[in-house]
């Protein structure tokens, strides 16, 4: 009988992992743009999935390869465990699999990231909480061992004031497809990368590709794709908010012209109070035609916040939900194996 309730809560817990290990995925970089760099999530971060993102093997057949040895330390990695269920459990069977955190900044390794993910620009300093987590698919082949990554993440700690400890954030890890992998590799820094104007005009970006080449030197591809998920999104933003064609139209005095002036003529047309009785004395039709001068709405920051602040009342009602629903069933086991 005891048996039987263990095997059923170890069900329901499964279950239970599989709703709490549940992300976004991010499929292009108009879904990146989506994300509040500026606030929720370190700008750093876009740095280093730029990194990775061109550190990796891609083959024909979509197959990501890895190109280093996480067990060994390089760019900063080691073993994830995945103990407060942040992901899917690891798949059992023949092929072992294994999770990996990549991106500690101040990890001793002989293999280092590159100097400008180190030390980046100082707007893009993330604070060493950035992190990425793949899941390797290991399989033995004679002397060599074939690792393959089959899923990929972007994550981060809780920032130091929160006072959850070194785990990851959940509202704020996010899956990472291999499209998104392939548009980011177009930003390549190596020998073959693709010309500013072409990234440009391909990903429908207003960016001066002057300035960004003179301002970002070698790393201009990796400048021009941190200003089409960040820069552009807030400076559109702001040019959005500007009041849009406030000038009077059609303001000038009609029949003015020489030989058609009368006297009593030349008071300016629909300006005088219409139906002007005690109680209904608004001016009517005193403004200029054709006005504009409404702003636009404009990008708030805390709309944001508002969303993941429901983003995390929901995660948390359905925790509670299924919290109640494994007691309750928990119960009825109990009460029908202790009767029978």
């Amino acid at each position: 009988m005891s048996g039987r309730v263990m095997s059923c809560c170890v069900v329901l817990f499964l279950a239970l992992t599989s709703v709490s290990a549940a992300h976004k995925k991010l499929n292009s970089i108009t879904d990146l743009k989506k994300i509040n760099f500026v606030q929720s999530v370190p700008k750093h971060s876009l740095v280093l999935l730029h990194w990775f993102a061109n550190e990796v093997n891609i083959d024909n057949n979509n197959v990501i390869w890895l190109t280093f040895d996480p067990n060994n330390g390089d760019y900063g990695s080691h073993h994830y465990g995945n103990f407060e269920g942040l992901l899917d459990p690891l798949p059992r069977g023949n092929i072992r699999y294994q999770y990996y955190t990549v991106g500690n900044l101040y990890q001793d390794v002989s293999v280092r990231l590159p100097s400008y993910v180190i030390n980046p620009r100082r707007e893009y300093v993330g604070g060493n909480r950035d992190r990425i987590i793949i899941r390797v698919q290991e399989q033995n082949t004679g002397q060599a061992a074939l690792r393959r990554i089959d899923q990929v993440y972007i994550t981060q700690h809780y920032d130091t004031s929160e006072d959850l400890g070194t785990r990851y954030d959940p509202d704020h890890t996010y899956q990472i497809t291999m499209n998104l992998l392939r548009q980011i590799r177009e930003f390549s820094l190596r020998d073959n990368q693709m010309p500013l104007l072409y990234l440009r005009n391909r990903f429908q970006s207003q960016a001066d590709d002057a300035s960004i080449r003179n301002t970002w030197g070698n790393l201009a591809c990796l400048g021009l794709f941190l200003f089409i998920v960040i820069e552009e999104k807030y400076s559109s933003t702001q040019r959005n908010s500007r009041p849009v064609n406030n000038r009077p139209v059609n303001n000038r005095p009609v029949n003015n012209r020489p030989g058609n002036i009368r006297p009593g003529n030349n008071r300016p047309v629909n300006n005088r109070p219409v139906n002007n009785r005690p109680g209904n004395n608004r001016p009517v039709n005193n403004r200029p035609a054709n006005s504009n001068n409404r702003q636009e709405i404009t990008y708030r920051p805390e709309n944001n916040s508002r969303s993941e602040n429901r983003r995390r009342c929901c995660w948390c009602a359905l925790a509670i939900s299924c919290f109640f629903v494994f007691l309750i069933l928990t119960i009825v086991l109990y009460v029908y194996f202790t009767k029978g």
